[in-house]
């Protein structure tokens, strides 16, 4: 069987999560990361990210009964600044609550234990939450296609530096390759259309966007990568004509993502497709593809 974006193109899908983690989440490509995550944030001179420690992507809570968070990305800058880079493929209920709650261990995890000498005194050092999101959040804006959000008080002043969010809506940005005025813009070009392209685009000339080329050009892949790599986008696919289907059978997408979910696990505990369907909405077909 041949699986979309395999046999068509040169580089890989960024939206799938072999792709996400090969490109941000490898200690080998961590300068791609750091390159991101300044330039998104505008960090630069002695502000800028020299370097970043990968972190246990899997939070617990404090006890086993609590709900975990596990992170796509989770690095610590040698300033102790906290970074969550996550994926989100499609629409998911509770979404802007989600992050936030995931932002929490990052905070609570710099509790130190003092002493009676010198007790911590709650110093935080920064978090900085970023999504990159395959569908729109807000549709009151369709041309903003970043949403950065802060703690203010009533009189729209900062009330802390140490909690970020950046939100971006990828399929609202829609520039050419003639209209990357900025890095950020070449960044994001890069992300939405990599699979896309048969090239480097001369726009991104940059040494940084040669490795990353260099890096998702799926022919250098091994045969173990590869295999990983079509398991990885046969998933995104899937996902997408289930979202796709179920659209066109009325769903809205936060049911249908919630409902994707539970016919996952109902899979997994051994529930017939059948009875998955019957529960859930879904048809047979989408179950089986899951």
């Amino acid at each position: 069987m041949c699986i979309p974006g395999t046999a068509l193109s040169r580089y890989i899908n960024f939206y799938t999560d072999f792709a996400f983690k090969k490109i941000f989440g490898t200690e080998a490509n961590k300068d791609l990361l750091i390159s991101f995550l300044n330039v998104l944030f505008g960090l630069e001179g002695d502000a800028a990210i020299e370097d970043v420690t990968y972190l246990n992507s899997e939070q617990l809570g404090d006890s086993r009964q609590e709900r975990r968070a596990i992170y796509d990305v989770y690095c610590k800058t040698v300033k102790g600044e906290r970074f969550i880079v996550e994926m989100q493929k499609a629409q998911q209920d509770n979404f802007r609550d989600r992050a936030l709650y995931y932002s929490s261990f990052a905070v609570r995890e710099q509790a130190v234990k003092g002493s009676k000498d010198r007790p911590w005194n709650y110093e935080l050092a920064p978090v900085y939450v970023v999504g990159v999101l395959n569908f729109i959040m807000d549709k009151t804006n369709d041309d903003k296609c970043i949403t950065r959000v802060q703690l203010k008080d009533d009189e729209n002043r900062v009330f802390t530096d140490n909690l970020n969010f950046v939100f971006l809506e990828m399929p609202k940005f829609n520039k050419k390759e003639d209209e990357l005025h900025t890095f950020l813009d070449k960044w994001l070009f890069v992300l939405k259309n990599l699979y896309k392209l048969k090239e480097q685009p001369q726009a991104l000339t940059e040494g940084i966007f040669r490795k990353l080329f260099e890096v998702a050009e799926i022919a250098s892949f091994s045969a173990n990568e590869r295999s990983n790599y079509e398991e990885s986008l046969k998933n995104f696919w899937d996902l997408n004509n289930c979202l796709d289907s179920a659209e066109r059978k009325g769903f809205e997408k936060g049911a249908l993502q919630k409902n994707i979910e539970n016919a996952r696990k109902m899979k997994l505990k051994g529930f017939s497709v059948e009875d998955i369907a019957e529960i859930t909405g879904l048809s047979v077909d989408d179950i089986e593809k899951l």
